[in-house]
């Protein structure tokens, strides 16, 4: 399988996303504790090598049964996580942006996943603290200053090996950039919403691992655009793969820095995902899909 660069690791361009572990709402235990056991050994016998998670997710039940299933850890397994966030009783997604936050998520990812330092930890910059609302759509650069002078400070104790974000415009990057080294970008981006585009564009100028959440659309919408696209659909029933198949194929042709982490709380999902390696998509194939956004 291609790999990329995340940081100073190589990586598999395929990986895991634990969103889909925990059980309904990504909010509380599974349904089958002992299949969500099997769907993350499956994935690394498979050759996954990034796993992706997040400390409220769950909450602590993705990271919990990560360490369950996989602890001790395989020597190339590179585990991500992010913060910024935080779940309520009830299940509500709310921002837990301040710096202290921000360390207690990261000290949290840490116990429970049973280790001394994450591969890389993405700062999620939530709705509500992207923009001031003095000036929409402005970047709130003193609290992205201060969110970042808490990762830099947990990276330079050793406690995360990279600094990731999650959730940015182009200009939040760049501002990034300017204060410390930026290993991977989590932004949404699949085939019908490319509005991270730019984002995209700048990750790939500069080496930075772009890896795309909801690649086959958004896992909480009623209606799905991506996998019930009629061109994905004809383009799956032709060669004889799923819609999701084809859309991550697409997805891997986008970029060289892109890196995938579909998540699935089954095994034939995750073979049906591993096999997306060995997909080649012709020419027009690939022009047709390009042209449905």
């Amino acid at each position: 399988m291609q790999r990329f660069s995340l940081g100073k690791l190589s990586v598999a361009r395929i990986g895991f996303g634990a969103m889909q572990l925990p059980g309904p709402g990504v909010f509380g235990p599974p349904r089958d504790h002992d299949e969500a056991l099997a769907v993350l050994r499956r994935a690394v016998e498979l050759g996954v090598n990034h796993i992706d998670t997040a400390q409220y997710y769950g909450p602590n039940v993705a990271n919990e049964l990560i360490r369950e299933a996989l602890y001790p850890y395989p020597d190339d397994l590179v585990i991500v996580s992010k913060v910024g966030g935080r779940r309520d009783d009830t299940g509500a997604w709310l921002p837990a942006g301040e710096p202290d936050e921000l360390r207690r998520g990261i000290e949290g990812n840490l116990h429970t996943l049973g280790l001394d330092q994450l591969a890389a930890v993405n700062l999620r910059v939530m709705d509500s603290d992207a923009a001031d609302h003095r000036q929409p759509g402005q970047l709130r650069r003193e609290q992205l200053d201060k969110q970042l002078t808490a990762m830099i400070k947990a990276r330079d104790e050793g406690l995360i090996a990279g600094i990731g974000l999650s959730n940015i415009t182009r200009e939040h990057l760049l501002f990034a950039l300017e204060r410390t080294e930026i290993v991977c970008v989590q932004n949404a981006y699949n085939l019908i919403d490319r509005s991270s585009q730019p984002v995209l564009d700048e990750c790939t100028a500069r080496g930075i691992a772009f890896v795309p959440f909801f690649p086959l659309g958004s896992g909480f919408a009623r209606d799905n655009p991506v996998l019930g696209n009629d061109v994905v659909s004809r383009t799956a029933q032709r060669l004889g793969r799923t819609p999701a198949q084809v859309v991550l194929a697409w997805t891997l042709t986008v970029a060289p820095n892109v890196l995938l982490i579909p998540g699935t709380s089954s095994r034939r999902h995750v073979e049906e995902n591993m096999a997306v390696a060995d997909i080649e998509l012709d020419g027009d194939t690939h022009h047709q899909l390009n042209a449905v956004a």
